[in-house]
């Protein structure tokens, strides 16, 4: 069976439904828990996939120029590794924000404020030719948790679904990695364990019990839209994912 190495940054955010859908299609998961003390591997060797989730982290350097997370260079030097050899890759929220700057892309705390919530985003025109995302919807329902943004993406990426507020929610580098700004994995107790406490929603002056509400509600819609998604890259990594036309539309990086 094909192994997908999953890098778990943050105890709060782990693959949850994106992994029953992803072990549904038939991918093994090895989860690595950086946060906990595991070491990350050299390099990909023997892995199909590379999955790397969310967290409260910021992926840009601290004020002394150190990383938010000691494990983050290690990371991001995985991620270069997977659009260089073609692993398939799926970022996640902070996930995302990694493979961009990996790839000197910006990331800043978002001067549009908070996102946070049910949300929707829209599939650009580019989308057409991409193997996971040309069968997305042209207005997919999403789940939001993010102060920072992706202010400008690697040179070479391609843009796949954008917002008003937030211009960079999907993105692909190369032909096998995508990008998500938006959470895909989260089912309602997640969502709820975020929202206990949680400064963000004081600060923005939301319900909570609203806000899990909310999100409770499109709960169905998302996985009708990031199951398929889901099972769409674990057959690119198992190999079972006829994508050859769409290659062949698809510039590499760097080409």
């Amino acid at each position: 069976m094909a192994t997908a190495l999953v890098i778990e940054n943050d105890p709060t955010d782990d693959l949850r439904r994106l992994g029953e859908w992803l072990a549904e299609a038939g991918l093994e998961l090895w989860v690595v828990r950086p946060h906990a003390g595991d070491e990350l591997p050299a390099d990909l060797e023997g892995y199909a996939a590379l999955v790397v989730l969310g967290g409260e982290q910021q992926a840009y350097p601290r004020a002394d120029g150190s990383p938010d997370a000691p494990w983050f260079p290690a990371v991001e030097g995985l991620l270069r590794k997977a659009v260089r050899h073609r692993v398939p890759t799926l970022a996640v929220c902070l996930g995302a924000q990694l493979l961009a700057t990996a790839h000197a892309g910006q990331v800043e705390r978002s001067p549009s404020g908070p996102e946070v919530g049910p949300a929707v985003v829209g599939r650009r025109d580019a989308a057409e030719t991409d193997p996971l995302f040309r069968y997305v919807p042209l207005i997919p329902d999403v789940l939001q948790w993010h102060s920072d943004e992706i202010t400008e993406l690697p040179h070479g990426a391609t843009l796949l679904a954008a917002s008003t507020r937030y211009p960079h929610q999907a993105f692909r580098l190369g032909d096998r990695a995508w990008g998500l700004q938006f959470h895909i994995e989260c089912d309602t107790e997640m969502i709820a364990d975020w929202a206990t406490d949680s400064t963000l929603l004081a600060e923005l002056g939301y319900d909570p019990e609203a806000v899990v509400a909310a999100c409770a509600a499109v709960m169905v819609d998302v996985e009708e839209v990031w199951q398929p998604f889901a099972a769409r890259f674990a057959a690119l990594a198992l190999g079972e994912l006829d994508d050859g036309a769409a290659r062949r539309s698809l510039p590499l990086l760097g080409h």
